[in-house]
């Protein structure tokens, strides 16, 4: 059985975000736990993401949400613990006037492509991040693209409930790897 390991971005995600929800659901996801959720250190933050993916008995699949997915790709640079691929939904743009200044250390961003398979989603209104930004890392990431529509920062503030939708794109994209 695959294992998933979801990565909250700053705060980590409270009771009505989707991430909260599906680990209610589902016991075969887990969550990583670095040091702080509101002020985030990158090495900490990557530490925490190894010990996780290592602590997996199969590679997992990781599902990451804003700087989250910056820290997958800072941690696909950095480590070689193996993973099957990677959700990555709403991914922040650290240029933008909303990046919080907490996290500056995730910037610059990585630009390789991934060692692993992965997947965007993301929204045409993130405050977070244009489209265009988002495009131009799916292409450096070698990321496939999903365009959700207007969704906003598809957080608990989106009001997407469970969003199966998402479990969906999940799902679908587990079944390719």
């Amino acid at each position: 059985m695959t294992e998933f390991i979801h990565l909250p971005g700053i705060g980590n995600s409270g009771e009505a975000h989707w991430q909260s929800r599906w680990e209610l659901a589902d016991s075969a996801i887990r969550r990583f736990a670095p040091a702080s959720w509101d002020q985030p250190d990158l090495a900490d933050w990557v530490a925490a993401l190894d010990r996780a993916v290592r602590a997996a008995k199969t590679p997992p699949v990781l599902v990451a949400h804003s700087l989250a997915c910056l820290l997958v790709a800072h941690w696909q640079k950095q480590m070689a613990a193996l993973v099957k691929g990677a959700l990555l939904v709403a991914v922040p743009d650290p240029q933008s006037p909303a990046f919080p200044t907490e996290a500056v250390a995730f910037a610059p961003v990585p630009e390789q492509r991934f060692r692993f398979p992965s997947m965007i989603v993301a929204s045409t209104n993130d405050p977070y991040a244009s489209l265009s930004y988002v495009q131009a890392r799916a292409g450096q990431w070698g990321s496939d693209l999903v365009d959700i529509g207007a969704k906003g920062h598809i957080n608990g503030a989106s009001n997407l409930g469970d969003w199966p939708e998402g479990r969906r794109f999940l799902m679908e994209f587990h079944a390719r790897l």
